[in-house]
């Protein structure tokens, strides 16, 4: 049974609040395990089975039928940090030898953060701190489940912590909220641990928006970094336009290329393993 899960509203800043639960925001996909009549299916969050990628789990099964809510991740096993890359690695992997060997070398862990059936009930309109109890008292099937740790009230805490060790950052929830099949809604807020960087604009796409974003190499070159799609006003837009034509050098089927004079700050997840930024995200341009 496939069940859409709720999502998150973006928060301004870390706050703390009484009223809510914070929990370490995990860098991976989202997975809903379901489980009936012992027959384990898995599904990312806009549906997509993804069973037989991830064996550590679905080979594994609960002592009642149960529908669960949470995260995959992989841990770099050099660093203890959790790779949102090595979780795509495994996503991507189809072949039944692939996979056997990921399992060895890139294993995952099921990060449960909510439960949404259980012995064949709908729990989704129980409060939060009710399917929290209920999830402490599963008997987990194997090592490569694990449920999310929580503090009570102390986000900004929780946040620096997260801060400090470059995690994603924290996500927020109501201790009162019902789950919201397939909904976005401020009862769940996440806060997100951006960095910055800052880069130099060397081109455009044609057919819809985007910057081309480029970095200085050691030998002092330029090399293309990402596309910011994203963050971008319309007065923002309007300035770069108006001043961009004399920086043109040149053009293929899907850029025009400029001479890499203005600079922007984007903000990012994080930089990947091949030196490029994941999900920028335009916020002013530097003088």
């Amino acid at each position: 049974m496939f069940i859409s899960p709720m999502l998150l509203e973006t928060a301004a800043a870390p706050f703390s609040d009484s009223r809510y639960i914070y929990e370490p925001k995990i860098d991976g996909h989202r997975l809903i395990y379901s489980q009936e009549s012992a027959n384990v299916k898995l599904y990312t969050r806009h549906n997509n089975e993804c069973t037989r990628q991830y064996p550590e789990i679905a080979n594994a099964a609960f002592t009642q039928d149960i529908v669960l809510d949470g995260e995959i991740a992989c841990v770099d096993p050099l660093t203890g940090v959790i790779e949102f890359e090595s979780v795509m690695s495994r996503f991507q992997a189809r072949r039944a030898d692939k996979v056997r060997q990921l399992t060895q070398t890139l294993p995952i862990t099921y990060v449960i953060f909510d439960v949404l059936r259980y012995k064949g009930e709908d729990l989704s309109n129980r409060p939060l701190m009710e399917r929290k109890e209920i999830m402490a008292g599963l008997a987990l099937p194997n090592a490569h489940f694990g449920v999310i740790p929580y503090v009570e009230g102390a986000g900004e805490a929780l946040f620096a912590q997260m801060q400090a060790r470059a995690m994603e950052g924290v996500v927020a929830k109501r201790k009162d909220s019902v789950y919201e099949i397939g909904r976005r809604s401020a009862q769940w807020q996440k806060i997100i641990n951006w960095t910055y960087a800052d880069v130099y604009l060397s081109g455009y796409k044609k057919a819809e928006f985007g910057w081309l974003a480029s970095v200085p190499t050691d030998s002092g070159r330029m090399r293309t970094a990402g596309v910011i799609e994203f963050g971008v006003s319309p007065t923002h837009k309007k300035a770069f336009y108006g001043v961009v034509k004399p920086l043109i050098t040149g053009e293929d089927r899907d850029f025009v290329y400029v001479e890499p004079r203005i600079r922007a700050r984007v903000k990012i997840r994080n930089w990947t393993r091949a030196g490029m930024l994941r999900s920028p995200v335009f916020t002013e341009f530097i003088v």
